[in-house]
């Protein structure tokens, strides 16, 4: 078994990831940080851990011999620091990282979309960015992963296909007119104006229009398709549910969908609907549906931003970088 650490381990993803390493039947949670709980129970931060793990959260991970692999899930820019840290202690295993701090080689783009330098431009170039249904298991070797954006595999895996087919754009009009919302925990555990419940429930509300940062991303993922997002916060806890707008001249949509995604596991197709946002809560599936009429092509998607967009993935990585079958812990085995 793989002895494993989880750095920042009392917010959302941190739950999340708790959880999903102790289903993992080759994973050991051996420690999780957290400055504010230290040498308190985990279930004082997760109520839910009660008599389920015995572990403390310790205040910083002096010790790392014996240790294989480890999560770190701060928040940007702390993200690059914790990482640079552990490399220049010497640590030789796999780190995962769940921040912004590594998705691009280029610094200017960290800059551009967090108004921040980058701490470590320096490790950029060895972080491998893992979306495992577009670049595939990390080359062996791999010490450091960057773990994408929700937004990011959400929006990503519904236009890749696009972007396939059978070459880049043949008979697909752009811009792409993408809407998603997501519930309030993408925005985190600390408490805030536009998470507060009288100003999010029962209301949608629009934010960073054509400016959010996962955008940088999904062009990477999907470089030849050119699209305007529309981010929208939603009145739910979990889950990302939009809508990509289409002009499809000619293009059969199962056809370029189940041509990327009929070997991947993780992904969910609904020809000929638009998947519910419930169906994926909860799950380590991205759900992709389409309608098309005439030239006029719908394709939905839906995701948990906390499961297949951050900590459910993240263990998808690690299992393709240890070799594990890729579903491991994740799915019931067959």
């Amino acid at each position: 078994m793989k002895s494993v650490a989880i750095l920042h381990g009392a917010g959302y993803v941190g739950r999340k990831l708790i959880e999903s390493v102790l289903h993992h039947p080759e994973l050991n949670l051996v420690a999780v940080t957290s400055r504010s709980h230290a040498g308190e129970a985990l279930w004082k931060a997760h109520p839910h851990l009660l008599g389920q793990v015995d572990l403390l959260f310790v205040d910083g991970l002096v010790d790392t011999e014996g240790v294989d692999l480890i999560f770190v899930a701060a928040a940007h820019s702390e993200g690059a620091l914790a990482v640079g840290k552990l490399l220049d202690n010497g640590f030789g295993g796999l780190i995962v990282d769940m921040s912004a701090d590594f998705r691009h080689p280029d610094p200017t783009v960290f800059f551009n979309q967090y108004q921040v330098e980058h701490p470590r431009p320096d490790l950029l170039n060895r972080a491998w960015y893992g979306m495992p249904e577009v670049t595939g298991a990390p080359p062996k070797g791999t010490k450091l992963i960057a773990n994408p954006g929700c937004f990011a595999t959400a929006i990503s895996l519904a236009l890749y296909p696009l972007s396939l087919h059978p070459s880049p754009l043949e008979g697909i009009g752009t811009p792409v007119a993408i809407t998603a919302m997501t519930g309030a925990s993408g925005s985190g555990l600390r408490a805030k104006q536009t998470t507060h419940f009288p100003s999010r429930s029962g209301n949608v509300r629009a934010y960073k229009v054509m400016a959010h940062q996962h955008e940088a991303e999904i062009r990477r993922m999907a470089p030849d398709v050119s699209f305007t997002f529309v981010p929208v916060s939603g009145p739910w806890t979990s889950g990302i549910w939009g809508t990509a707008h289409v002009h499809a001249s000619g293009v059969n949509p199962q056809e370029i969908y189940e041509r990327a995604y009929a070997s991947k596991p993780l992904v969910r197709l609904w020809p000929g609907e638009l998947p519910e946002l419930h169906w994926s809560v909860d799950t380590p599936f991205v759900d992709i549906g389409w309608i098309q009429e005439g030239d006029s092509l719908i394709v939905g998607f839906a995701l948990d931003n906390l499961m297949k967009g951050a900590a459910t993935q993240a263990i998808q990585n690690v299992n393709l970088a240890f070799g594990f079958p890729e579903t491991m812990g994740l799915v019931p085995a067959k």
